[in-house]
């Protein structure tokens, strides 16, 4: 396998990637060397430090964006990605072919309307389209790094997207948003960069990752593993796909986002194109059809190691911890505005774990807004279509641009 690597351009600025067509559709595995989209590799010499005592570089970090930048650059808006997600969140993503993951909330007129704010959503480090992660060659041995990449927190993507951030020349964001995952990306950037963050917006999230998803996470990583197209984490070497293992993965996890009263509405009992139960192991039902579905179709967009890599990061994740316990210490003195929203169905970052986060708020006395939407679609309800969700986010985006002083939103005509 050839290495692709990028000198730095001149006066010590990260050069940027080259691009490639974006007309056929592409493999995971071509995303993940060359991304299509922008990207900027930061070099050797200026490597990131990571929470685990290593040092990261060069690495690179890709990203999309839409909208403008304004003259002053203070109508910049950071969207941070869930688990699965990517750097495509309103544009068609080269692998699947598929609309942006969150265009329902994301475009011209939409809660956050591009006519007005700069949009930008970065692969996290140790994704798979493009950022830096298990697939991307090592610069060292020339192959690819599978675990020889270093354990990731969290708190290191984020300061990946810091980098990203500085090299665009934005010194203070107008809001970060980010559900799930996402959010918990929200949330460091608010303990560690809040001075960098006017509001911040973390939506179905937790400040740390409970034992019950702990859990859900290592029987999707023991699933990968047990899979012996894995080959130790050494299949992009040999060729190989651990297609079975990381589709059992995906089937577990995808149940999480859902609610019990959702898969009921769609589902139910019903079988999958036939009068009767075949008294087999086939997908007899709808909703094993739908498992198996989900499983085949993520395994040709998402890269196994890096599934184990950012599962781990997320099982670390724990804000109170980095702060001696006390989550209200990791927001003290905080100026930047808060909106939290949970979801009624949510059973994966249920709204108690949200009211602990306005908790800690509220004992430091922070501006801070909370929603519990009423929605019977689980976790996923996020990226879905929920107009109360959409009201809140942009009433306080509009409230937030007003006190900014950011022009108001054009009136449809």
């Amino acid at each position: 396998m050839v290495s692709v690597t990028f000198e730095p351009s001149p006066g010590g600025a990260p050069a940027e990637a080259p691009q490639a067509p974006n007309s056929l559709k592409r493999t995971a595995l071509q995303e993940a060397r060359t991304p299509t989209s922008p990207s900027v590799t930061f070099p050797a010499s200026a490597p990131l430090a990571l929470d685990c005592g290593k040092q990261l570089g060069p690495f690179t970090v890709a990203y999309e964006t839409a909208g403008t930048l304004n003259a002053a650059k203070s109508n910049a808006i950071l969207v941070c990605h869930a688990l699965t997600g990517d750097q495509y969140f309103a544009h068609e993503n080269p692998v699947t072919k598929k609309g942006g993951w969150w265009e329902l909330m994301i475009g011209p007129g939409k809660p956050i309307d591009t006519n007005r704010f700069y949009v930008i959503c970065a692969n996290i480090l140790g994704g798979c389209l493009g950022s830096t992660g298990p697939a991307s060659i090592d610069p060292e041995t020339n192959e690819p790094y599978g675990l020889n990449f270093p354990v990731i927190t969290i708190r290191d993507m984020v300061r990946a997207q810091v980098r990203l951030i500085d090299h665009l020349g934005i010194d203070q964001l107008f809001a970060v948003v980010g559900g799930s995952m996402g959010g918990m990306q929200v949330l460091e950037w608010a303990a560690h960069f809040g001075e960098r963050v006017y509001c911040a917006i973390p939506i179905a999230t937790a400040a740390w990752h409970s034992a019950q998803n702990i859990a859900f996470h290592e029987v999707g990583r023991q699933a990968v593993m047990a899979d012996p197209e894995w080959a130790e984490g050494r299949y992009h070497l040999q060729q190989r796909v651990p297609r079975r293992g990381l589709a059992v993965a995906r089937m577990a996890a995808h149940i999480t986002y859902l609610s019990e009263a959702a898969l009921h509405a769609k589902f139910g009992r019903n079988l999958q194109d036939r009068a009767d139960r075949t008294f087999s192991f086939n997908a007899d039902f709808q909703v094993e059809s739908y498992l198996r579905h989900q499983g085949s179709t993520f395994v040709d967009r998402f890269d196994a190691n890096s599934y184990l890599y950012i599962t781990r990061a997320m099982d670390y994740f724990d804000l109170a911890g980095e702060f001696g316990g006390v989550l209200a210490n990791a927001f003290r003195g905080t100026k930047t505005r808060f909106c939290v929203v949970s979801f009624t169905s949510d059973w994966l970052y249920p709204t108690h774990e949200n009211r602990k986060i306005v908790q800690a708020l509220n004992a430091v006395a922070a501006n801070v807004s909370f929603v519990e939407v009423e929605s019977d679609k689980g976790h996923d309800a996020f990226l879905l279509e929920e107009p109360v969700l959409f009201q809140t986010i942009t009433g306080f985006i509009n409230s937030a641009a007003a006190r900014r002083g950011l022009a108001p939103a054009r009136r449809a005509i």
